[in-house]
């Protein structure tokens, strides 16, 4: 048996049940009070991106149908959550600095690998033509600031304390 939420792309447009283009909607019985809410699953994705509260019908007591407008509203609100999520991961993930040194105005960049087995991050230099002077395993928790970027580069790119 398939779950509502494969990667199957037939389309589905019905009242509590919609999908298209790489997304289910799905209106359900809110669980934390008498209303409705919809979720909004991206193709292949086991969570939905988007759960929020759903209007209630004229009758006060199902829910309003789902419609195209209001299916492309939210696809076009999950997909924004889903990119701000991945910007903020991004950033999480990547810090970089930049040091004015002998050789030149360089940037240091910290780029955190979060591997369950082998979580590390990367300390890098590069040039103003981004050709990569060094790079330097460091802890995943190491903390980039200017001051650690600059005492980097002037130590000649030694393993950081």
């Amino acid at each position: 048996m398939t779950s509502e939420f494969t990667d199957d792309d037939t389309p589905i447009k019905q009242d509590r049940l919609w999908r298209d283009n790489g997304w289910t909607a799905r209106v359900v019985k809110n669980e934390e009070d008498d209303g409705w809410a919809v979720e909004m699953v991206k193709d292949g994705e086991p969570e939905p991106a988007l759960v929020g509260p759903w209007t209630m019908g004229r009758d006060k007591k199902n829910p309003k149908p789902l419609d195209v407008s209001a299916f492309n509203t939210l696809v076009k609100t999950a997909s924004e959550v889903i990119r701000r999520h991945e910007q903020q991961l991004h950033a999480s993930l990547h810090k970089s600095v930049y040091v004015d040194s002998a050789d030149g105005r360089l940037e240091v960049t910290l780029d955190i690998v979060p591997d369950e087995d082998d979580p590390h991050a990367l300390l890098a230099a590069y040039d103003v033509a981004r050709a990569q002077l060094a790079q330097q395993r460091v802890a995943p928790t190491f903390k980039l600031s200017l001051a650690r970027a600059t005492a980097w580069v002037e130590g000649g790119f030694g393993k950081p304390d």
